[in-house]
């Protein structure tokens, strides 16, 4: 499995999640560009020791990757209709996360539509940590794969 993250902003957030890939044997890319320096000292602080031997897939471009690969895919919205558990996830896929701030461009949405789920929170909220998400959703396709690390 992989996290894709699309133009992170908030290294914390990032951070938090190269440990939660690291623990689960779980890959991650980051789409460009991304507010800060893969070895920006917040980044560092939020991945601990888990950082050091932890190696970030950088992608140029998300669409091209996207169909360069034979991989399935899902995009996290708050904007999805459906929920996150309605999806039988593979142990070869990509979960995809927008950035902290706006999210995933219309295009995705627009484009991959049926591919967009959503983990469910109280009407009008307007979305969960980027981090908690990504946790969220990597256990749920984990779980449903016998948590295969």
């Amino acid at each position: 499995m992989k996290i894709i993250l699309f133009e992170p902003e908030i290294p914390q957030n990032t951070g938090n999640i190269i440990r939660t890939c690291s623990v689960t044997n779980t890959e991650l890319a980051l789409v460009k560009p991304y507010m800060f320096s893969i070895s920006d000292r917040m980044l560092k602080r939020s991945g601990l020791d888990y950082f050091k031997d932890f190696k970030i897939e950088e992608i140029e471009n998300l669409e091209t990757y996207l169909q360069n690969s034979k991989s399935p895919f899902y995009f996290f919205s708050s904007k999805a209709e459906k929920n996150y558990t309605q999806v039988k996830y593979s142990e070869d896929c990509f979960l995809i996360f927008g950035s902290e701030t706006s999210g995933l461009p219309n295009y995705f949405h627009e484009k991959y539509s049926e591919k967009f789920v959503k983990v469910p929170m109280k009407e009008n909220a307007r979305c969960l940590n980027l981090s908690n998400t990504a946790a969220i959703a990597l256990y749920e396709a984990k779980r449903q794969n016998n948590f295969t690390f």
